[in-house]
């Protein structure tokens, strides 16, 4: 398969076990998933830096009918969540262990702490988060 080095550099990563991002050397901001230029200011000088997977969900919504995607059944239960990485980066994940059941314990609770843990899926590797035991 024919990929960009930036995409290229985290698949292989994230084989080897290790979430890596890029961080601006101008602002400092860390962007994950990478990408080439900087949203925080858009310079294009970026580095490499592993991502410690330490994050926190702002809210989430629970898959329905039509948001249900087959191929992340195995990830049963889970959420979509608004997620903050330790370093920085927002967006949106797969967040496992969230029913409709605990979503009344959770929602009074927001934000709670997540981690980020690498899993198999359809030939390649992905991010999803579980919640934090506390």
């Amino acid at each position: 398969m024919n990929m960009e080095p930036i995409v290229k550099r985290f698949y292989t990563s994230l084989e080897e076990g290790k979430m890596m991002g890029r961080k601006c050397k101008r602002c400092g901001v860390v962007e994950f998933p990478p990408v080439i230029a900087c949203n925080g200011c858009s310079c294009t000088d970026m580095e490499w830096v592993e991502i410690s997977g330490k994050a926190t969900m702002f809210d989430f919504v629970l898959p329905g009918v039509m948001s249900t995607r087959p191929d992340n059944e195995f990830l049963q239960p889970y959420c979509y969540g608004c997620v903050e990485l330790e370093e920085g980066a927002k967006f949106n994940a797969i967040v496992c262990g969230v029913t409709k059941k605990t979503k009344k314990d959770i929602v009074p609770r927001l934000p709670v702490p997540i981690k980020a843990r690498i899993v198999q899926k359809d030939g390649y590797k992905t991010v999803v988060f579980d919640l934090v035991k506390e």
